[in-house]
Formats: structure tokens, C-alpha cells, sequence
């Protein structure tokens, strides 16, 4: 019966955040604006099924885990008139071309303010959708984290994308499962980092804009801006044949990868919400054959 009631909370949570989108948002047609188009998650749970449901759908085929690619091809995917991947250093480049290479470590920090809104996505959200489960403890990430990749590639063989999918060791908890390729966005000829994270009848769509930083290190950001600008957009997708409903989301995100001056590759990840930080992550990055 516990149970029972859990579902129920969580479907009335999930329809509730689903008729905000509706009403706040804008009606999109994917065939049009395929930049929001993507996986979706299962009812009442992410699961693993969407991977299957998006290769279909992109006429592609799922490798074998231990055949995986990287996050990308190739950084040369993301080269534009704002971005040349040749600046790099190699390691940040290994990094996304041969991501199942490294192993990660974490550290997490909340701000003061913002730890109850975490918690409260973790209660209401997280643990019910084995998805986005954010660290809220020091001895969440004390053990590091799994890093699962899996890659869809046309008959060619080459990749369409990545679904990568990250748990904390100590409770097992994904922290994230999502789809990761390189997009355009409408009227720029600058790729972005796009990412789909899927949710119930829907997912949530970022686009990081990258940049190359001081000594061959990568920023990825997803900075305010207007539709069809790089940021965050919470998508609903019912069903074939039902309306798709869209909006902007004010959630910013930023990514600083680099090597130091030990030689250590490392990431600097801060999320937050407007213009104000709310969680940072700090992973140290290390190449499994060493």
C-alpha cells in the first residue's frame, strides 16, 4: 500500500510539473525544432528502455558496452567560429574521445541556501527516477563514482551519440543518465554540447556553448539567454500525436575542464539557478591503464 501511495505522490508531482510547462511554456513542433527532440523516459521511471527507443528512432544500433566509443567522436565535431579544438590539451581531448579511459572521484559542496531544494528534489524526484540524485552528504561521494557509457552508431559505424550514465558508489544512485551528442543550434554555425536527460513524458534538453580556456583547458556553459539560445529547456512529450510543450528553464550551468599544474586532469562543474551558484562539483579525472 506504501507503495501505491509512493506512485500516486510521485504521478501527481510529475503531472503537476508537466501542466507547468504547458501553461508557462510554448507549443513546438519537433519536425521544425528537432534540437528539442530526443529520448523520453519510461512512466514512472527512467529504466534503460530509452537508449533502445532512440536508436530505433535515429536508425542507428546499440554497441556493446565494452565497445564503446567517447562522449564524441571527436572534439573536431565541436570546431566553429567560436571554438577550434586543436588548442586543447590532449588530455582533456582523451577525455571526451575515449571517456570509458577515465575514472572519476568527486567532491560536492552545496550552498547554505540551496541545500533543502536539493534534498527536495532528491525526495520527490531523484530516488523515485533513478535520476539526477545529486550528493547531499560528504560520504555520498566519498567513494567515487561508476561511469557507464554507451554508444549508438548508424550503419556506418559511426557515432549518432552517447548515453552516459554516472552512480555514486556509496548508495548507488544515478546522478545522472543522459544523451550526449553535438548540435547546432537554429541560425549559428557553432556546434554546442547538447544533453538529454530523460524524464517521464518528456526530458530535459541543455546546450552548453564551448569555449577554450587559458592552457588548453574546455568551458562548457549553459548561460541565460532567449529561446533557441544555449541554456536549459524542460520539454513534454506525451505521446504520437499529442501537442509537444516547451520552456526555458532559468537553470545555468558551467564546466571547467583542465589539466593542473600536478598534471591531473580535472573538472570543475557549478550549477545553479538564475545567476546564482547552488551545488559545485570537483572531480579529479584519472586514466584507467594509468
Amino acid at each position: 500500500m506504501e507503495v501505491l501511495a509512493g506512485r500516486f505522490r510521485g504521478s501527481l508531482l510529475d503531472r503537476s510539473t508537466q501542466r507547468w510547462v504547458r501553461l508557462t511554456g510554448r507549443q513546438v513542433d519537433l519536425q521544425r525544432e528537432e534540437w528539442l527532440a530526443g529520448p523520453c523516459g519510461d512512466h514512472d521511471r527512467i529504466g534503460e528502455s530509452w537508449l533502445l527507443r532512440e536508436a530505433a528512432r535515429l536508425g542507428g544500433s546499440v554497441l556493446d558496452s565494452d565497445r564503446a566509443l567517447g562522449l564524441l567522436p571527436t572534439m573536431t565535431v565541436l570546431d566553429g567560429p567560436a571554438f577550434d579544438s586543436s588548442a586543447l590539451r590532449r588530455q582533456v581531448r582523451d577525455f571526451y574521445e575515449q571517456t570509458e579511459r577515465w575514472q572519476l572521484e568527486l567532491q560536492s559542496q552545496w550552498s547554505a541556501w540551496a541545500w533543502p531544494f536539493g534534498w527536495l528534489i532528491s525526495a520527490l524526484f531523484a530516488r523515485r527516477l533513478d535520476q539526477l540524485s545529486l550528493p547531499l552528504r560528504a560520504k555520498d561521494v566519498a567513494d567515487g563514482m561508476t561511469s557507464q557509457l554507451t554508444s549508438v552508431v548508424d550503419r556506418n559505424g559511426r557515432l549518432i551519440g552517447s548515453s552516459w550514465r554516472r552512480r555514486l558508489r556509496a548508495t548507488g544512485a544515478t546522478t545522472y543518465s543522459g544523451w550526449y551528442q553535438a548540435v547546432a543550434l537554429p541560425g549559428t554555425r557553432q556546434p554546442s554540447v547538447r544533453v538529454v536527460f530523460p524524464l517521464p513524458n518528456g526530458r530535459l534538453v541543455v546546450f552548453l556553448r564551448p569555449e577554450v580556456s587559458t592552457v588548453g583547458g574546455l568551458t562548457l556553459i549553459s548561460p541565460a539567454g532567449g529561446w533557441g539560445d544555449d541554456g536549459a529547456y524542460l520539454v513534454v512529450e506525451r505521446g504520437s500525436g499529442s501537442p509537444v510543450w516547451a520552456r526555458r528553464i532559468p537553470v545555468r550551468e558551467s564546466f571547467h575542464v583542465y589539466v593542473d599544474a600536478q598534471d591531473v586532469l580535472r573538472t570543475d562543474h557549478v550549477l545553479g539557478l538564475w545567476s546564482v551558484p547552488a551545488l559545485r562539483l570537483q572531480y579529479r579525472l584519472s586514466a584507467i591503464d594509468g
